[in-house]
């Protein structure tokens, strides 16, 4: 089988057989350019390698197919120079760990020759929890912090408080504490996690989250994200469902200030989260989410659009 030089969609990703088909953004996007005529060649992160003077994987060429029970078929299995590839997908979840950053310093390699989303070396310098600092009067009171003196100090002055990883995803080790600290749980939090985010808990997040698409810095379309019973978590792998939804003055403001800050950035796909018309603090970078999502509530093939945007 011959397969174009430039008609490749390579995509790092996480084990094909975990992934979700109702849910799952890199499926959604491969069969988008399967539409457009691109062979997808899918490859996990430990199959990445430099050997010589080319970045290569070893992976399959796959075709996906949401009409078939199982959802994907491996065409062939093996190993290519990924400066072949017209574009490349780095979609493996988070957490934002060694082998990761590994990753981006060897994709910089061919990122003149291919075009990745997100550029590599931005990947690595806008830390999705850390660069939204810099935007912290549109967030909730929040500080970054490994010292647990502040983070009582910071209890005190909340009453109502929230601490999660920076380098984490999905909702996953988010702590909630109303009433007092619990100095074991946060100390241990801290040995595990180094720098955490501490930030006020918002009681509006019942009602749901805000997650905003932005393809090359303009928004393309948002759903809202309704936490399930008892639960603060608008994850939807943490049970919870999603809905359509507009986007307030302010947070189409706040949206189009980011955006423009990740167009110098070069991050061509952003998903930026609110609650209550504030920033959470979640600028994903790494492997947003959500977009099979908006097309299920909308209609819209956002597909379409960002891949139009790719190839203008």
């Amino acid at each position: 089988m011959i397969y174009m030089i430039n008609k490749i969609v390579a995509i790092q990703g996480d084990q094909l057989s975990k992934l979700n088909p109702k849910t799952d953004t890199s499926i959604y996007l491969a069969i988008g350019a399967q539409k457009l005529k691109y062979k997808i060649f899918y490859y996990e992160p430990s199959n990445l390698s430099i050997i010589g003077n080319k970045v290569v994987a070893k992976g399959h060429f796959v075709i996906f197919n949401y009409s078939k029970k199982k959802f994907f078929k491996i065409v062939k299995e093996k190993t290519i120079d990924l400066s072949i590839s017209k574009f490349l997908l780095i979609r493996q979840n988070p957490p934002f760990n060694l082998e990761y950053i590994s990753t981006t310093y060897i994709l910089d390699k061919i990122k003149k020759k291919v075009k990745i989303i997100n550029n590599p070396t931005s990947i690595r310098n806008v830390s999705e929890k850390l660069y939204s600092s810099l935007f912290q009067k549109y967030m909730p009171n929040t500080i970054f912090t490994k010292d647990y003196a502040e983070i009582v100090k910071f209890f005190k002055k909340n009453k109502k408080i929230i601490i999660k990883p920076i380098h984490s995803f999905g909702g996953n080790d988010i702590h909630f504490f109303e009433k007092n600290i619990n100095k074991k749980l946060v100390t241990k939090f801290l040995k595990k996690h180094g720098h955490i985010m501490c930030q006020k808990f918002l009681p509006m997040i019942k009602n749901g989250d805000k997650r905003v698409f932005l393809f090359n810095g303009k928004i393309n379309g948002a759903i809202s994200r309704v936490p399930k019973s008892g639960s603060f978590l608008s994850n939807m792998s943490k049970g919870a469902k999603a809905i359509s939804t507009d986007l307030t003055k302010i947070e189409i403001k706040i949206s189009n200030l980011i955006g423009k800050d990740l167009i110098k950035n070069d991050i061509y796909f952003a998903g930026i989260d609110f609650i209550d018309q504030k920033l959470n603090g979640d600028i994903n970078v790494t492997s947003p989410t959500g977009l099979k999502t908006y097309q299920d509530l909308t209609g819209v093939d956002i597909a379409k659009i960002f891949w139009k945007g790719l190839r203008a």
